[in-house]
């Protein structure tokens, strides 16, 4: 069978996985970016911070979903995502793609800034660069990347790498989907930088949708809350 038969084949009978992240409670601290002290110099950046309106909402944004499962042989060309350094924070701070993707990190502030990773799936140090400028990196191995600024020790984002191209981030409800996702059993990752990583298994037989729900983080007494899926 030609490869785009087999595409048709494998897009006619994949189906959606669609879920829910609940959070009952605020699992970040609110964070400021700190007053620039008097003996660095540099054009003044305005302060940015972590304030929203529906802290609840703010949290079930910050949750990353995707298929766990080995890496794919394709990987995605051009620049996945941009992660912009402003008001000397990143943006956006949390960022999914899969593995082997390239993402870029433009300075738009007038000072200078350092972006760097010691984290183990990338490490990486960009140096100073200027406002204007865009420095590019490439993230061959799934895994959790944190990244900071060597200038500005406030700035922090993630990058979350998996291994395949279903992934997605929740939106302020807290609902998500993974599309064109073919008939097989799978783990569902659910990742939030407090709170941690969540998996449910479940299983898509064809000409259906499943359906799973996160609940994050844990209960008083310490255990794990259950996620609960529907297939």
């Amino acid at each position: 069978m030609c490869i785009a038969a087999l595409a048709t084949l494998t897009a006619a009978h994949a189906g959606s996985i669609e879920g829910t992240v609940v959070i009952k409670k605020k699992l970040t601290k609110r964070r400021v970016t700190a007053e620039v002290p008097m003996y660095q110099r540099g054009a003044a950046v305005a302060l940015a911070s972590d304030a929203d309106d529906d802290p609840l909402a703010f949290e079930r944004a910050r949750v990353a979903i995707w298929l766990d499962g080995p890496v794919s042989k394709d990987a995605p060309s051009g620049i996945a995502a941009k992660i912009e350094q402003t008001n000397r924070r990143f943006a956006p701070e949390l960022t999914v793609i899969e593995a082997g993707s390239k993402v870029s990190f433009p300075n738009e502030d007038p000072i200078f800034h350092n972006v760097f990773s010691l984290s183990g799936p990338k490490s990486f140090d960009l140096g100073n660069y200027p406002k204007g400028e865009s420095r590019f990196v490439t993230f061959p191995e799934p895994g959790i990347v944190y990244v900071n600024c060597h200038l500005h020790p406030n700035m922090s984002a993630a990058i979350v790498v998996t291994p395949n191209q279903w992934h997605a981030l929740s939106d302020r409800d807290g609902r998500f989907e993974l599309q064109n996702v073919p008939p097989g059993k799978y783990t569902v990752v659910a990742w939030h930088k407090a709170a941690g990583f969540f998996r449910e298994t479940l299983t898509l037989t064809e000409g259906h949708n499943g359906q799973v729900e996160f609940l994050i983080p844990i209960d008083e007494s310490g255990r794990t809350l259950e996620s609960h899926r529907r297939d």
